[in-house]
């Protein structure tokens, strides 16, 4: 199948590209990089640093992927950006690799839609079937879970979690973690109930909906302690996975939960 690389385009000849390839005019891609089969990259598009891009991604013009972390205290040290499959990057996406901080890799799943001006920060790390919407904007070190939503012009903190399947409101500033399948929105953000149209859309029965709602409802309208709600779900709520998988989120939050 080979390589198709415009001629204009600056591809080192230590990157390692595989079949099916496509690299448009005036693109340049770094000796360390790795583009993955069938990886279509558009037009002045700069790829850099100890990259690894998996295969079938959809790259558009003027993005720039694993350049140095916007960090001042990085060093040029090795650090690693690692993208998945079937991703959909739009104009102006950034992504930077990773500081010396954490695991040294920022990371982005499977199957997801970076819409123009979004940016991923140093040492972040993304799930699958996450959309970002335009200008959506993440800090280092944040989490972002399977299926979660981020809307127009959203800003997230550093060390941010945000649950899978969670939907954020635009032009929102988030300074905590948002659980899972909720949805949230404002400056600061506030927890809005059930993302319910979320779940129906993903085939969640009534029953696990009705069950995460009544969660909602105990933990965040009834006024109880923390403990005390968790006690009470835990007792009137039978046990299903995603209510496990709430609970886990809300008891391992290092930096609080909005409310």
């Amino acid at each position: 199948m080979g390589v198709d690389i415009h001629p204009s385009a600056v591809v080192s000849p230590q990157a390692q590209i595989a079949d099916g390839v496509k690299i448009g005019p005036y693109s340049i891609i770094g000796e360390k990089v790795t583009v993955g089969r069938d990886t279509a990259i558009d037009s002045h598009v700069v790829i850099d640093g100890n990259t690894i891009i998996g295969k079938k991604n959809k790259i558009y013009p003027f993005v720039s992927l694993g350049l140095p972390p916007q960090d001042i205290n990085y060093q040029g040290e090795d650090t690693k950006l690692i993208i998945g499959d079937e991703n959909i990057i739009r104009e102006f996406v950034t992504v930077n690799r990773a500081t010396t901080k954490q695991d040294r890799v920022t990371k982005v799943g499977n199957k997801n839609y970076l819409m123009a001006y979004a940016h991923i920060a140093h040492d972040c790390t993304l799930g699958n079937s996450i959309i970002m919407s335009n200008a959506a904007t993440l800090g280092g070190h944040i989490e972002i879970g399977d299926k979660a939503i981020i809307g127009g012009l959203v800003a997230i903190h550093q060390f941010v979690r945000i649950g899978t399947y969670a939907f954020i409101g635009g032009k929102s500033a988030i300074v905590k973690d948002i659980p899972p399948f909720m949805m949230a929105s404002g400056d600061r953000a506030k927890l809005y109930g059930l993302n319910q149209i979320g779940l129906k859309r993903e085939g969640f029965s009534q029953e696990k909906i009705n069950g995460l709602k009544k969660a909602y409802q105990v933990i965040w309208r009834d006024h109880h302690l923390f403990a005390e709600a968790l006690e009470r779900v835990g007792r009137e709520i039978p046990p299903f996975k995603e209510l496990e998988v709430l609970i886990e989120f809300l008891v391992s939050s290092k930096r609080g939960i909005i409310k």
